[in-house]
């Protein structure tokens, strides 16, 4: 495309794209060429006034300005609009029958300590306990002895360990486990609660305005690997959160709803371990072959 000097209304996003023909990355210029034709186009839908495209530049300045080293808002803005959910969608595509992915989220920790199959994740028992077991297979059925599974959960209050330091002891919640021939899987933790995301921000005045609440629904994140298999980065939710229906990262599947049972037979407590009532979740995870 030869470079075209004059800007009109009409050829404005073809004007701006030929000015990049020159680019020496092409798959920089393919995604400008991109970027250019959908927010030229956008623009020309919501013909918006000079003081409302003003009010979103000022918009841009004050994320940018709330990010810091250990706060990514830009991040938040991608999770609210589920940009960050789709761009995690095209990359883990899965083959039939495979576990579904969904976010990493920001409180993964990678030194987390390797803990024997069985072991309890909460350091300080407080919550109403729970005992989460399943098994990894392969997506021919064939279970997966030395999968590595890294879980991590926010407490009965809602908060990550590396939210509450010196209130929580560092790693609660936290463990990484791995399986035995049979795939099968089993640890102790405590109910998970729903949290909201950081909302004090711009991002948060946005969700505000839009008449959208800031939380997401209970869950456990997991990281499973094994070997010549895909790794798979997924959470299960308890679908009787009253959030379940609106995540505000867009984060949950159907595929992920875990059932959370209350058991209160004292038999089946004794047998878990515990001294009161407990949760027991089941869930198995399936991992493609890489």
């Amino acid at each position: 495309m030869s470079e075209q000097g004059f800007f009109t209304e009409a050829t404005s996003a073809e004007v701006v794209i030929s000015r990049n023909a020159k680019a020496k990355d092409a798959r920089l210029a393919e995604v400008m060429a991109i970027l250019t034709r959908h927010l030229h186009a956008a623009v020309k839908e919501i013909e918006p006034t000079e003081a409302e495209w003003f009010a979103a530049i000022q918009f841009l300045t004050a994320t940018g300005h709330m990010c810091t080293d250990w706060r990514q808002e830009y991040i938040l803005l991608s999770d609210v609009l589920g940009v960050s959910m789709l761009v995690d969608a095209i990359n883990n595509r899965k083959p039939s029958g495979a576990s579904e992915s969904t976010v990493l989220g920001p409180f993964h920790v990678t030194d987390a300590p390797e803990l024997p199959m069985g072991a309890d994740i909460c350091l300080d028992q407080k919550g109403e306990p729970m005992l989460v077991r399943g098994v990894i297979r392969s997506t021919d059925g064939t279970p997966l002895a030395g999968a590595k599974i890294d879980v991590w959960q926010a407490n009965d209050e809602g908060f990550y360990d590396v939210q509450q330091k010196g209130i929580q002891p560092d790693f609660n919640l936290r463990g990484v486990f791995r399986t035995g021939p049979d795939g099968s899987y089993w640890f102790k933790a405590v109910k998970p609660k729903f949290y909201p995301i950081p909302d004090d921000g711009p991002v948060g005045k946005l969700l505000a305005a839009l008449g959208r609440h800031p939380y997401r629904p209970a869950h456990l994140h997991y990281i499973v690997e094994a070997p010549a298999h895909g790794r798979l980065v997924t959470h299960i939710f308890d679908p009787d959160d009253p959030y379940i229906g609106s995540d505000a990262v867009f984060g949950v599947k159907e595929s992920l709803l875990a059932k959370f049972d209350q058991i209160t037979d004292p038999g089946e407590i004794a047998q878990a371990g515990f001294d009161r009532p407990f949760f027991r979740v089941d869930h198995d995870f399936v991992l493609a072959p890489a």
